[in-house]
Formats: structure tokens, sequence, C-alpha cells
């Protein structure tokens, strides 16, 4: 079961290129996060370009911020995390626009009941290079032991404009953070 809520940009407002205030499940700490169709056009990734199989209506954009950057906090389930048989998963389509190094990043971080980080996990950015110098998104994922002790994951995408023009041309979509526990906590 994925524990990010709204990993897929489909819920809430959005649907164009214009920044939204509120993205439903994340807190907006910086900048002004777009939800983008994709079947909006005029350079925007498109249903024949790479990214997810099968696929949403929307992703995310960064807006025109150079810097946006939304946080996702998610109670972790304690059966088995101390006993370290809990292993997790990040999963995310990132990437962005033909040659620019505009970017998207996601990580997650696991902390302790005090909100001490004990692990981090960063999927991201992915180049231009990466991408074959197209418009689209590239799937990275991250596996490891959840650490134990953990209580929370904190869950954050910065999407960042490296270079000129208005547009933050950093996308992500189908955000994922599983858990699969892999023994017994006996």
């Amino acid at each position: 079961m994925n524990l990010v809520v709204n990993g897929d940009a489909e819920s809430g407002p959005g649907g164009t290129a214009e920044p939204v205030g509120s993205v439903t499940g994340w807190k907006v700490v910086q900048g002004a996060p777009a939800l983008i169709a994709y079947t909006l056009g005029g350079g925007y990734p498109g249903t024949a370009d790479p990214g997810p199989t099968p696929r949403g209506s929307r992703f995310f954009s960064g807006g025109d911020s150079p810097r946006t950057v939304l946080v996702q906090d998610i109670t972790l389930p304690t059966a088995g995390i101390d006993a370290g048989y809990t292993r997790y998963e990040l999963t995310a389509w990132l990437g962005g626009y033909a040659t620019q190094e505009d970017g998207a990043r996601l990580s997650v971080e696991f902390r302790d009941t005090r909100g001490t980080p004990l692990a981090l996990s960063v999927l991201g950015p992915v180049t231009s290079a990466e991408r074959g110098g197209r418009t689209g998104l590239v799937e990275r994922r991250a596996t490891a032991t959840v650490p134990p002790g953990a209580r929370t994951a904190r869950v954050q995408l910065v999407l960042t404009r490296s270079g000129g023009g208005t547009s933050n041309d950093g996308y992500a979509d189908g955000i994922t953070l599983t858990l699969n526990t892999t023994g017994s906590t006996r």
C-alpha cells in the first residue's frame, strides 16, 4: 500500500500550468507548484513522452518559482520496524524539459519519536542526458531497511529551475513509499 497521499497529482485544483495555492496531501513549504495535465501541450510532457505507464491525467511541476518544495509527514506502523524486519521502497518518476537541467529531487527521511533523523534516501534529479535530451520523466527507486526506532517518514519533493525562463520545468509523478515486513516480530 502506498503511504504517500496524492503522489500522482490527481487530487485537488490544477490541470493547467498556473500555480496552485495548495496541493491535497502535501504542505507547500516554498514556491508555487502547478499540477499540469498531460494533455496541456505547449512543450509540457504529453501522453506520448516518456513517463509512467499507466499514467494518470496530471503531474507535478515547479510552477513559476525558481524553487518549489512540497512536504508530507507520514506516521509509520510500528509492527516489524524495531525488529529490523521492515523494508521500504521509494519510487518516483522524475524529469524535465528537453535539454534544460531543471529538475526534481525526491527524498524520504526516517525519524524517531523526537524527530531526530535516522536515515535518508534521495532520488534524482534526472539530468537532460539521462532523459536523452527529451522532455519526459524517468523512473527512479530506492530500497532499504526501515531503521529501528523510526516512527515517521518525511517525504520531500524539491522542484528546481536551473536556468533562465519563467517556468520551473522540474517534473514528478507516481510518487510512492511502500513498506514490506519480511519476517516475524516474535
